[in-house]
């Protein structure tokens, strides 16, 4: 069997086939992007009517699950978080910048517009000590995990 070696021009560690370590799960996310966190597919209008969409990076501890998002120019006045349910949205927007009658670009690549995320999460988070922050332009969201979902160890009696 051929070892394959998938990279995808980034730092990360390339997913490999035919190892002991071979995980399927995180295959499907490096070939097709997917997102486990993702509540459904995003319709092809949606970027018709935002142009502003930020990143996320989603990571799972032993005790939570850490949202992080690169927010640069908002205003936690124009952030919403919410949690319902097994869902968290996260939406708000960025102001374009007013120009001045005169004034002449040569080229405009920053985005501006309103947008909504939406993430369906797993069973077992504690809605009540869910914290969010901005900071440096950067949204970090905790969503803590309830005791009683997170692994334990187990004593092995001899």
């Amino acid at each position: 069997m051929a070892n394959l070696s998938i990279n995808r021009g980034t730092s990360e560690k390339p997913a490999n086939l035919g190892t002991a370590d071979w995980e399927p799960a995180r295959l499907l996310r490096e070939l097709f992007r997917w997102d486990p966190f993702a509540a459904g597919v995003p319709s092809p209008w949606a970027l018709e009517t935002s142009n502003f969409v930020p990143a996320f990076e989603i990571k799972e501890t032993k005790e939570s699950f850490l949202f992080k998002a690169d927010m640069p120019g908002i205003k936690e006045s124009d952030l919403d978080v919410k949690l319902a349910q097994n869902r968290l949205t996260v939406s708000g927007k960025r102001e374009s910048e007013k120009s001045e009658k005169g004034e002449t670009y040569y080229t405009t690549e920053r985005s501006y517009g309103s947008f909504t995320r939406t993430f369906a999460l797993p069973e077992g988070v504690d809605a009540e000590r869910v914290r969010a922050e901005l900071k440096e332009g950067v949204l970090s969201i905790e969503l803590p995990k309830r005791p009683e979902t997170q692994a334990k160890k187990v004593a092995i009696k001899t």
